[in-house]
C-alpha cells in the first residue's frame, strides 16, 4: 500500500514546543506526514532531544560556521533537499531567510508569528501589543515571503489582554493556542485542501481572502 503521508522537514532554534505539537498530532493520526528531519541551527536547541525521544532524525547546521546567511541558507537548502521533503515548517525558528531560499520553496513554507499579522512583526510581540494598549494579541499561520513576517496568512487566532497581563502571561495563553492552529493548517496543506497559487491563497478550492479564525 503506498504511503500517501507528505515528507515534511521542521526547522528549529530552541526549545521546541510547537515542534512538540506537531510531533504529538502526527503521533495521534490526526496528521499525514512523515517528519523526514528536525534541523536546527543551534546544536543546544532542546527541540532535538523532543525529535530523538520521538525516534525522529536530526540535523544542526549551525549558522556560526559560515561566512555569510547566502551560504548559510545553501547549506541548509542542501540538507532538506536531501530528505524530499515537499513541506518545510518554521516552527521557532529564528534566522531571516535569504530570498533565494523563500523562493526556492514558494508555497511549501510555513511559519507560525506570535502576533496578529500585519501587527507587531519582527521579534518582542508580547511587549508591543501591551505597549499599544492592543485589547486582543494572538498568532498567525502564513506562507513565508521575502518580506519578513509578511507572508499571505492561512489561520489566526486571538487571546484577549487582560488588565493584569505581563509579556510572560500574555506569551503563555498564546502559545496553548500556537499549540492547536499549527497542526490545524499543516493538517489542511498536508490533505490536499491548502495551497499556495499565484500569491493568493486557496482553502477547500476557493480563495481565502481574509484569515480564517481559530477560536
Amino acid at each position: 500500500m503506498a504511503d500517501t503521508r507528505l515528507p515534511v522537514v521542521i526547522l528549529i532554534s530552541g526549545g521546541g514546543t510547537n515542534l512538540q505539537a506537531i510531533i504529538d498530532a502526527q503521533q495521534r493520526g490526526e496528521l499525514p506526514i512523515e517528519i523526514r528531519a528536525v534541523i536546527s541551527n543551534r546544536a543546544d536547541a532542546f527541540g532535538l532531544e523532543r525529535a530523538r525521544r520521538a525516534c525522529i532524525a536530526i540535523s544542526v547546521v549551525e549558522h556560526t560556521q559560515f561566512a555569510s546567511r547566502a551560504e548559510f541558507d545553501q547549506a541548509l537548502q542542501t540538507r532538506i533537499d536531501a530528505t524530499g521533503a515537499q513541506l518545510i515548517i518554521l516552527a521557532g525558528f529564528m534566522r531571516i531567510l535569504t530570498p533565494d531560499f523563500v523562493q526556492h520553496y514558494s508555497g511549501r513554507l510555513l511559519n507560525i508569528h506570535p502576533s496578529l499579522l500585519p501587527k507587531h512583526r519582527g521579534l518582542r510581540t508580547h511587549e508591543a501589543a501591551l505597549a499599544a494598549g492592543d485589547a486582543q494579541h494572538g498568532a498567525s499561520v502564513h506562507f513565508v515571503s521575502t518580506e519578513l513576517d509578511g507572508g499571505p496568512v492561512i489561520a489566526q487566532t486571538r487571546v484577549p489582554i487582560l488588565a493584569d497581563d505581563t509579556a510572560a502571561t500574555l506569551a503563555e495563553r498564546v502559545r496553548a493556542q500556537e499549540r492547536i492552529i499549527y497542526p490545524l493548517v499543516i493538517g489542511w496543506y498536508a490533505s490536499g485542501r491548502l495551497r499556495l497559487s499565484d500569491g493568493q491563497i486557496v482553502l477547500d478550492e476557493q480563495i481565502l481572502r481574509t484569515p480564517r479564525l481559530i477560536a
